[in-house]
Parts: C-alpha cells; structure tokens; sequence
C-alpha cells in the first residue's frame, strides 16, 4: 500500500499477493501506488473513495468498472464485486467504465498468461507468475482480454467496496459519538441500532473520503454473500433493449464530421498514388487525407455525413504498391510445411523421454496425424469505428476499444500531446474477441481529427473494409505422432506446430522499438499446458514469419492447439481400441477438477447409452485460461446434411461470481467456435483478403445453433475465466462427432469445405 502506517485513500488498491511477489523480487518500486484517477473533475456534491468508487451527497453512488462492456456482462460481476463490499444492491448505483489510467492495469492477464501451466501450483511456477505481475505492474497497461476480467478484480475491487463502506462507518460513528463496532450498514445507509439513527452513504460522503483506515477491513466469506454467487440483472441490459446510443458507432457530437477509410488491399503495402480531385467535388465532402500508420497505408475521406464519405472514398483514384510475391493461401500453407525442416523449433514442457519411447514401439502400435487450420477473422457485429476531437492543444477519443491504456499510448505519439492532454472514453463495444486490443481504427481517426481544423470526427468502416483489413487468427499446421502401449493408452505423444507469432506480432505494431525475440507461449497454449498424464510427452512450436497481420481471437492459442490435441487424442483411442472417454479418464486422474468436469459431461449426455442410427457424439475437453471445460457434441444425418442437435458443456472456474452470465458466456463461446468449425475461413489470392462479408464469413444461423445444456462445477483450486474457455473444445468435439457418425477423420477446417451441414 502507500506506507506502513496508513492506507492511503486516493490510491489504487493491490492484493496482498501482487505485495508479496513485488517484495520478493525486490522491486521497490512495485509497491508505489498508482494516482487515483478519479479526484482530477469531481464535483463540488462529490468524493471519491478510491479508483472504483465516487458517492455524491445526493446518494448518487458510482461504481467504476475498469474493463469493456462487449456483451460478457462483466459491467455487471466487477459492479457485483464492489457492491457487495459496500452493501448496496446493484439498482442503487451507475457503472462508467473508468478513465485510461494505469491505475486500472491488467495484472492478471500477464500473470495467468506466465508461460508455465495453470495447474502447476509449485514454487516456480508461483515465482514465475509473480515476476510476471510484476511486469505488469510496471507496463501499467489497461485492458481486457484473457478471461482475465473478474480474476483481475476479485480482490482489489471487493477491498474497494471494504475500505469504502469502513470510511464510512468511522464517519458515522465520528457523527453521532459512538463506536464503529455498534454500528451496521444495509442498501446504502449506516445504522446505529441502539438510538434508531440511520445516516445515507451520500449524508456521510464528504467527510468519510478523507478518513484513513489503518489496516484493510477483512473481506466477506463466500456463505456471507449475498450478490455473488447468484444471477444478477445486468446493469446494461435495458440501455441495449431500448436502443440507446451506448456503442462507439452511436456517439453524436456537436459539429461533427464523419469520415470513412481506405487502406492498402495488401498486408503492410503503401500508397502510390492518390487523386482525390472527383471525391472533393462531391456534395458534403471536404478532405481527402493520406494515412500512413505502422498498422497501414492508405487514406480517408471527411465529410459531413458518413454515406457521403464513403461514396466519395470510392470516387478517389489510387494506386496501390503490390507485393513481388502477393501472399496466397497456398504460399502460406507452403511456408508453414517448410518451416518443419528450416524453422529452429522452442518447446515449453517435456515429460519423460518421448524420443526414447517412439524408438522402442514396433511401428505397427505407432500412429501419425496432420492438422490445417486456417486464419480466421474476428467479424464483430459493430464495425470498426472510433471518434477523435483535436483542439487546443487536447486530444480526446471516443471509442469501443479493448485497450484503452494502449490507445493513449499510441495517441500520444501521433499528436505529440501530452499524456494529461488526452482523454479516452471507451463506450460499450458490438463484440470484441480481442480485434479490440488493436488501435489502428484509433489511430486512423486520430490523423483524420488532426486534419478536421478543431471539429470531431466519426470514422466509421464499411464492413468488407473491416474483413478484409483485420488482425486474423493465424493459420496453423500440427504434426502429431504417438507410441501407444499393449493396454491401449498413449506411452509418448510428440507434436509440432507451425504458426504465425500473435505476440511478436502485436508488439510490432503496438511498439514498433521493442525487440521481441524468444518463445511465444501462447503458439502452445492448449498443447504443453493440459493436466493429462502422458508418461512421455513434447509439443514444439516453430514461429513463421508471414506477410499476413495476426492478432489475439478468442482463446488465442488455444483455439488452434485444442483442435490438433483432442482430435489426435480420439485417433490414439480409436488405435489403442479404448472409448475416448475412458482413454481421457485415465490421463486426468491426477486432476480432480479436470476428471470432474469430464465425468459430469459423460453423465449429462448419457455417454455410454447407445445412439440410433445415423447419430453420434463427440467429445472434447481443454484447460484454458483457468477454466476447466469438457464439451460433448451430438450430431445427426439428414437427407440435407450434417445437423448439430445438442451441446452438452461441464466447466469448472474454481468461483462463480454469476451463473446466469458465466453460462451465457459458455453458450456464447460454444456458437464461436462451432462457426468456426463448420463454415469460416480467411483465404487469400493475389496478395489479398477472399471474404468480405458476413455472406462469405457465415456465423451459425438461429436454424442452425444447436440445444446447449451448460453443469457448472466449483471443484477447481484457482479462479478461471469465462470469455474465451467454451471455444477450445468445441471445435474438436465436432469433428470427433464427425469420425463417429461417418469414420472419416477431419483433420482441416472448415469442416463444411468438404461436408455438408443444414
């Protein structure tokens, strides 16, 4: 905290685990707290608490959620986690997202990202996640990815809600010349139930932020609960079934202009040549601007409406430098085959003597696999768009983004202004899937407002123009091979991947000096990290430079892994003659989470109960962001084609802080990946993006989505998340289904290149 003696009240708040790390690696520095950005604009009525925390003495109370509203409802669980510790219920408060502030930073998503798996709770692996946090403290990046929202908040914002409800009983207690240990609070007021007295938290607000408390209050237990734990109503529900203007895409201005953009049809390509003398005749349109960013080349149209600027960004005249060897799928697929003889391979995780044990198996008990996938897009339902305002020397940004602390970053930057001249509003955003921690469509509006003379400016995408300039999923080639015993189960697995780097990737674009060099853990996730018991096993990862921009899609690389290693672990049970579920029962008997998980999916689908004729199941299962999940998938033939008739999903988060929200999300994760499995691809020909539409990029229709039973379990020693972990298995879980019901192996999605599905 501040100092030893007194928790100071303006600061922002540490678990006593990010103390004790930052202690034992002797940063001194670690432990300086952050400012807390809320006591910059208060009004006079009004006192901040902490950086989650403003009660006005209208009682108006405001709970800041630092982390993006994109559907997850996690405005609604990190309000849940605040409110709880202050006793008021969640009508009694407004959420706002917070400022860009590092007081907001995303430990856990850099430490839960440590490249060690998650189930390994032992010295190193701890003293690895530690010096990771304390990277992140020192990075001081605000943003939301990695399922990492409530984990991140679970302790600093319930203490928020603690220190915040004990000032204000000391303020009351001061009041009315009693002890704090006689008084209680409920609903937002503070009760002396001796004398009767009751004082409202808006009452007692002025006075009680500038108390200091000496020690943090200790926490509710979890049978103390009375809004975690249980389905809450999501606090942003009724401004999106009225529609009101809460998305990036909404946001109206006094004086506003509004702009479109064009960028290079090809991956890092310039700009030759641009006339724009037809556009700037046109009704309405005012500039034509040339951009040329580290995230791309091209330009944008201003205009006084958001049609005008994209017709007129048609009628400009360009010139595109194209690439000597213009990009296409088959070159891609052809460098990643390469790469497995010229490429250095980096492994995270080796158990036993794979090699040994491959050598010593007659070859007959020996079985080789291949994997392709494909990139993959993010095709969020809100367009990419941003609105930037340049005047007097300020900045201020209006955006649905993922990564505010890295838009100020990259603000900064380009305008030269300084960090406490601009200002970020993030709004709620149309989907994410982690398109939304990039800041091109930041930057982009960022250039074109510093041409629009001190007006705002809407730059708004066309939707081919955001298909086909994303940051994709990269595609991904995995060898696999296994020795397998005389009682059936696997006695080594070896595999390789070759892929694209996200990590090195982002970097390059976010800060284009940093050097990145070493493994990207993340080209593994889903492979090195699972608690199966292989006596023998190694996955190794070979990175491909390729001209093609990837970035982080949901469930990163376990989205990719996940499919090559439960598929391959189906073939090692169809080899060694062993039901799948039986084989994985084997392999995760050390791991009760994970067996539990397992177990109760089999008894939800009724595993072992014989299906009718042209019926079958699937199963899969994945670790991933600390969420334990294992998926069965029933499917059936149909004169049509291939139908997904149920999706039976069993997850282990370790915490529940909502059901209804953390089962909406498994659901949510579910329909991703099944879209991906069955019918979406990012190709490219002639150095250039194929899809450029939802009709060409197709999501499950509500005809097609299948009935999805979700079981919750709370068996797992550490909290996990809930965005990204229903994707990973998903996938596979199909195309096992697949061999089940027609004994053809998938070993490349889509799934629908080759089959039919209705």
């Amino acid at each position: 905290m501040a100092s030893l003696g007194k928790i100071a009240r303006r600061t922002f708040l540490f678990g006593t685990a990010a103390l004790a790390g930052g202690a034992a690696f002797g940063y001194w520095k670690y432990g300086q707290p952050f400012a807390n950005p809320l006591t910059k604009g208060l009004a006079e009525n009004e006192a901040s608490f902490n950086a989650y925390i403003k009660i006005a003495t209208d009682n108006h109370i405001t709970v800041i959620v630092p982390r993006a509203e994109m559907g997850q409802g996690v405005s609604t669980t990190l309000a849940a986690l605040v409110a709880e510790e202050l006793d008021v219920g969640l009508d009694q408060i407004q959420v706002e997202h917070g400022p860009a502030a590092a007081a907001y930073y995303n430990r856990a998503a850099i430490s839960e990202g440590a490249p060690v798996p998650r189930f390994d709770e032992g010295f190193t692996a701890e003293g690895v996640r530690g010096a990771m946090g304390v990277i992140a403290k020192f990075l001081g990046l605000q943003f939301t990815g990695g399922s990492s929202s409530t984990i991140d908040g679970f302790d600093p914002m319930r203490q928020a809600g603690a220190m915040a409800r004990e000032m204000l009983k000391q303020a009351a207690a001061n009041r009315l010349g009693v002890s704090v240990s006689e008084l209680t609070t409920e609903r937002g007021s503070v009760r002396h139930a001796a004398t009767g007295k009751t004082l409202t938290y808006g009452e007692l607000a002025l006075d009680a932020a500038k108390i200091e408390l000496s020690a943090l209050p200790p926490l509710r237990q979890r049978s103390e609960w009375r809004l975690l734990g249980q389905p809450q109503k999501r606090v942003d529900m009724a401004a999106k079934v009225t529609g009101a203007p809460i998305y990036g895409i909404d946001v109206d201005l006094p004086d506003m202009l509004h702009a479109t953009i064009r960028m290079s049809p090809y991956p890092g390509g310039a700009l030759k040549a641009l006339d724009g003398a037809a556009a700037l005749k046109m009704r309405g349109v005012s500039k034509v601007v040339r951009i040329e960013s580290p995230f791309g080349n091209g330009f944008g149209v201003i205009a006084d409406n958001t049609w005008r600027a994209m017709q007129a960004a048609d009628a400009v005249t360009v010139e595109w430098e194209k690439p000597a060897e213009p990009v296409s799928t088959q070159s891609i697929f052809a460098a990643l085959d390469a790469a497995f003889d010229t490429a250095s391979p980096f492994h995270l995780r080796t158990l036993g003597d794979p090699e040994r044990a491959l050598a010593e198996t007659p070859a007959e008990r020996q079985i080789e696999a291949s994997y392709r996938l494909p990139h993959l897009a993010h095709a969020t339902m809100e367009p990419m768009n941003a609105t930037a305002l340049f005047k007097n020397g300020r900045l201020t940004i209006w955006a649905p983004t993922q990564a505010p602390g890295v838009v100020k970053m990259i603000a900064e930057r380009i305008s030269g202004v300084q960090a406490d001249k601009i200002e970020i509003n993030t709004t709620s955003l149309g989907g994410g899937f982690g398109r939304r921690l990039e800041a091109d469509y930041c930057d982009y509006a960022i250039r074109l407002a510093m041409e629009a003379d001190g007006r705002p400016v809407k730059v708004t995408w066309s939707r081919e123009e955001d298909m086909t300039h994303g940051f994709y999923r990269p595609a991904a080639i995995g060898r696999y091979r296994a020795a397998i015993g005389a009682d059936g189960m696997p006695l080594a697995i070896t595999g390789s991947i070759a892929s694209q780097s996200v990590i090195t990737d982002m970097v390059g674009r976010i800060a284009p000096l940093l050097p990145i060099a070493g493994p990207d853990n993340t080209m593994l996730d889903g492979a090195y990290n699972q608690p199966y018991a292989i006596p023998n096993h190694r996955i190794d990862a070979r990175k491909v430079p390729l001209p093609v921009p990837v970035g982080s899609w949901r469930s990163v690389g376990y989205s990719i892994n996940a499919v090559m290693q439960e598929c391959f672990l189906d073939e090692v049970a169809a080899k060694g003659g062993i039901d799948p579920l039986e084989l994985r029962r084997r392999l995760l008997k050390d791991s009760p989470a994970a067996l539990g998980v397992l177990e109760k999916v089999a008894s939800m689908a009724d595993w072992t109960k014989p299906l009718p004729e042209g019926r079958a199941r699937g199963l899969a299962y994945t670790l991933s962001f600390g969420t334990h999940v294992a998926e069965v998938v029933e499917i059936a033939e149909t004169a049509d084609g291939i139908k997904v008739e149920q999706v039976w999903c069993a997850a282990d988060p370790g915490v529940v802080l909502d059901p209804g929200i953390f089962e909406a999300q498994m659901m949510s994760g579910i329909i991703f990946g099944l879209s991906a499995a069955i019918s979406q691809e990012v190709t490219f020909a002639d150095g250039m993006v194929e899809q450029q539409n939802f009709s060409d990029f197709a999501p499950l229709r509500m005809n097609q989505a299948p009935a999805i039973t979700v079981e919750i379990l709370q068996q797992s020693p550490f909290m996990g998340g809930a965005g990204e972990p229903g994707t990973p298995p998903s996938m596979p879980a199909l195309m096992n289904a697949v061999f089940a019901l027609t004994g053809q192996r998938m070993r490349e999605l889509p799934l629908g290149k080759t089959l039919s599905f209705v």
